[in-house]
């Protein structure tokens, strides 16, 4: 039986972020910051499985992270290093104020696009990390937890720095005044 330590990982590093916190550091005086902060962590954990040898069974590692692409996914070890890429970029971006809202949306988007993964992997019986493989359900909750985690983070993020990097890559343009009408025909 696999123990739930990621999860175990991101509450408890909440709960520290947010002790922290209360005791005075501002960069922890929320929930929702110090939950961004508690999920950089763990994507820092998880990203770190991607990169990790075959031959390393201390932890999950990049084999039984590709063991887990359904079949219909081309080049499934390029996927396994670019998602790892993605979450470690993620981690990045949820520490940082002004790419918090961004890095929360992307992961937002990443976590579903994962979910297909993580049920192949309970249906087809994909072994991880050398355990019996993770019923469907128990699956399921966790990445319905990350996905909460990131839009709740998302919901309290300020989105205006990425609102003004898109304005200055795609100014409006200013409309056209109609012509005052003046009665003549």
């Amino acid at each position: 039986m696999r123990y739930p330590v990621i999860e175990v990982l991101l509450v408890s590093a909440l709960l520290v972020f947010r002790a922290v916190g209360a005791l005075g550091v501002r960069r922890f005086r929320t929930w929702p910051a110090s939950a961004a902060h508690a999920l950089a962590v763990m994507l820092l954990v998880t990203a770190s499985a991607h990169f990790v040898p075959a031959a390393v069974t201390a932890m999950p590692n990049h084999g039984d992270l590709v063991a887990m692409v359904p079949p219909i996914v081309p080049f499934p070890d390029a996927v396994v290093y670019l998602t790892g890429v993605l979450e470690l970029l993620g981690a990045a971006g949820l520490v940082v104020v002004a790419t918090r809202w961004s890095a929360a949306v992307g992961l937002t988007a990443l976590f579903v696009l994962l979910l297909p993964a993580n049920v192949y992997a309970a249906l087809a019986d994909v072994p991880f990390q050398g355990h019996a493989p993770t019923p469907l359900g128990l699956r399921v909750a966790e990445q319905v937890l990350y996905l909460a985690v990131a839009v709740w983070v998302a919901r309290s993020a300020d989105p205006a720095p990425a609102r003004r990097v898109l304005h200055v890559l795609h100014p409006r343009r200013p409309q056209a005044t109609p012509e005052p009408a003046t009665g003549r025909s």
